[in-house]
């Protein structure tokens, strides 16, 4: 994985007072991410299948990006019952450290068709720039 962007935790627990006080430890699903990285930006493409804008949360917290998501299964068909089911809703819930040469500041992220998209850029001064030789 880049240096720019070093997963932080894959813990499938949280702590015990994540949840709420006084609620169990909750299991979480670690989804899979992609690293790509540019000259100009880092993106991570994150699989959140079942997960809508409503339900993910994202946070930076000094250099720290959270996500947070938690799925919601198809709604039963009007004019039918549920009989047996195994579809479960998972909760996601992935940590990464960003490096400083990252503008946080600046992150877009995109939820499409399950697939979260964000695009950190790099900061100015982190970026490859050229340097121009004048003859003398």
């Amino acid at each position: 994985m880049t240096n720019a962007v070093q997963n932080a935790s894959a813990s499938g627990r949280a702590p015990a007072n994540a949840a709420g006080a006084g609620d169990a430890a909750q299991a979480f699903v670690v989804p899979p991410v992609d690293v790509y990285e540019n000259e100009n930006a880092i993106t991570l493409l994150a699989d959140l299948p079942g997960v809508t804008r409503d339900q993910l949360n994202l946070r930076i917290d000094g250099e720290t990006l959270l996500i947070e998501a938690t799925a919601s299964a198809a709604s039963t068909p009007p004019d039918m019952e549920l009989v047996y089911g195994e579809l479960q809703c998972p909760a996601y819930r992935r940590q990464f450290t960003l490096s400083r040469e990252l503008d946080a500041g600046r992150i877009e992220a995109q939820l499409r068709d399950g697939v979260l998209r964000l695009t950190i850029p790099k900061a100015e001064e982190a970026r490859p720039r050229r340097i121009q030789v004048q003859a003398g």
